[in-house]
């Protein structure tokens, strides 16, 4: 059987920085294996954070481990349509963001308790 597919948001992507969090470990403790991904729109939003946040740019090399799927329209968008059409999971922390997945009806994974990830909806 094929890796689900798992799409990172940009606070996802800091949260090794910010939280002490492994985020390869934890989405393999959750997933087993995985096609770790990342939408253009969040890639370019982590660029732009990168030009002055010092964790961003540690984000960015991180990025750079990852496949880039080309999608448009802003970061939220992008993971919801990306989320909807490949059935893939999505890694975020921006509550706003999480209610509209929770919405759709894709599932996500967000930090519980600024140590772990917990999975919803899979």
């Amino acid at each position: 059987m094929a890796s689900r597919i798992v799409l990172l948001d940009t606070n996802a992507l800091l949260m090794p920085f910010q939280f002490r969090v492994n985020l390869e470990t934890e989405l393999t403790r959750l997933m087993g294996s995985a096609d770790i991904a990342i939408p253009r729109p969040v890639r370019i939003e982590l660029e732009l954070l990168a030009e002055r946040d010092r964790n961003a740019q540690a984000a960015l090399r991180l990025a750079a481990r990852y496949r880039v799927i080309e999608a448009s329209g802003s970061a939220d968008d992008a993971l919801l349509d990306l989320g909807a059409s490949h059935r893939a999971v999505v890694v975020t922390n921006d509550q706003p963001l999480l209610d509209r997945l929770r919405a759709a009806g894709i599932p996500r994974i967000f930090l519980r308790s600024r140590n772990h990830l917990v999975a919803e909806g899979l």
